[in-house]
């Protein structure tokens, strides 16, 4: 009977049994790992309808598309005399806008977003030559008005006008039509329409616009050039055209755009909805530098590696002490690991990402190493857990910080790791020399 429960003991006190369970526990460990990473992403949720929120308050993100001429027009499709309508849109020659934009910071709550002010003057020219009889319509050019897209008319600060031809303008709301774009600007042309045929007629307009965080350009000249520059100093540029020239430092961003129609989809003139030019726009969004809830969702997922290198260590005290460490203890040490990252995702809100980051290891390592001194009275230990941890912290920080060489870096760093693992891991025998046998020292 005694030998059986010996027997019992040394089963339960098995090296390879305890792999296995800590195998086992690791796996069941993904389940508040996962559970974290949907809590962070929830709060990334709420962080975008804030944005969204004040987007809608403010002014949302704005494209400007235009001016684009618009002349009305009808041809006969019957022998009854029925006749079809459509409208001719005819584009700039040349199209130059120059503009500054002010961006500034919203907050709603904890959550924050970047909107902006900005001004923009717009000039260049339109040829009407040649586009009298565009698919075989009779146009009537006393009708004639120029459309302005503007993707919010919310954003609109003053009022507008447009000097063509030597008169001006005041702007009307609406676009009439929506065969170009849906929301914006109209200019009635009235008594210059009837004196617009086979001529060239230059304007000029200012335009004040707010908006939030993306402020976008569509390509509808011959030749299109846009001048832009701000203060942000973390622009991304985005959309169908990158700037020719742009310069990026701490006090803001200049950027260049030019484009010709060769470069774009759609042709100078057309009738109806054939084309969108909003589709082919181009410019830059003002992000906010630090995007913490994708930081966090990031670190989160190594979560598994801290806890499977954290084990490992531990087994191999057990065998460098020819201690037991029991496995409830394995549990604590896990939940303060996964703890880490939910601690991390709600400091971030507040102090930023790497604040919380420092904060969030120095804490967890600092509960481990307390944790492990007053379980094992081994100072070795400690030093030996914290080293590991704070190596393991600061290898996830740096991949972070890479960027696009996170994946790479972070294949080199887990290949170094595991291989110091292996070597020192190859320093002690699982078995002992009768290869059956294995070391059942006292549990603690």
């Amino acid at each position: 009977m005694e030998q059986q429960i010996v027997k019992l003991e040394k089963w339960y006190q098995s090296m390879t049994v305890k792999m296995v369970l800590l195998a086992i526990l690791g796996i069941m460990l993904l389940i508040p790992l996962a559970l974290i990473q949907e809590v962070i992403r929830e709060r990334a949720g709420y962080s975008d309808a804030a944005r969204t929120e004040i987007g809608n308050l403010w002014a949302s993100a704005q494209t400007i598309t235009g001016p684009v001429l618009n002349v009305p027009g009808s041809k006969v499709i019957s022998n009854e005399g029925d006749l079809d309508y459509t409208t001719m849109h005819i584009l700039p020659e040349s199209l130059n806008i120059t503009g500054d934009v002010k961006p500034k910071k919203k907050h709603r709550g904890i959550y924050e977003t970047v909107v902006y002010e900005s001004n923009y003057k717009i000039s260049g020219n339109f040829n009407t030559a040649g586009y009298e009889m565009l698919d075989d319509y009779q146009y009537d050019w006393s009708k004639a008005y120029i459309t302005l897209g503007v993707s919010d008319n919310k954003g609109l600060t003053d009022n507008v006008t447009l000097s063509f031809g030597g008169l001006v303008i005041e702007a009307e709301p609406g676009t009439v039509q929506a065969d170009v774009f849906d929301n914006g600007i109209s200019f009635p042309l009235r008594s210059a329409g009837p004196g617009l045929t086979d001529q060239v007629s230059s304007f000029t307009l200012d335009l004040g616009l707010r908006g939030s965080e993306c402020i976008y350009f569509s390509p509808v000249g011959k030749t299109t050039e846009v001048n832009l520059t701000s203060n942000w100093n973390a622009p991304s540029f985005q959309g169908s055209f990158l700037p020719a020239d742009s310069k990026v430092t701490e006090n803001g961003f200049s950027a260049n755009w030019i484009v010709t129609h060769l470069n774009r989809s759609f042709p100078q003139a057309w009738t109806g909805n054939k084309y969108h030019p909003g589709n082919d726009s181009f410019g830059v969004s003002l992000i906010l530098e630090v995007d913490h809830y994708k930081k966090a969702e990031r670190s989160a997922k190594y979560g598994l590696l801290f806890i499977v290198f954290t084990f490992f260590v531990l087994l191999i005290v057990e065998l460098r002490s020819s201690e037991r460490i029991h496995i409830f203890y394995y549990v604590l040490v896990a939940f303060a690991l996964i703890l880490f990252f939910s601690l991390l995702s709600a400091l971030s809100e507040h102090v930023g990402f790497n604040a919380a980051y420092l904060i969030s290891s120095v804490a967890i390592i600092g509960l481990l190493s307390a944790f492990f001194r007053s379980l094992m009275k081994k100072w070795w230990v400690v030093l030996l857990i914290s080293g590991m941890l704070t190596t393991l912290y600061l290898f996830i920080f740096v991949l972070l910080a890479l960027k696009d060489y996170a994946y790479l870096g972070g294949n080199i760093g887990l290949f170094i790791i595991l291989a110091v693992l292996m070597m020192i891991s190859s320093k002690y025998r699982l078995f002992s020399e009768n290869g059956n046998k294995e070391n059942t020292s006292g549990m603690i």
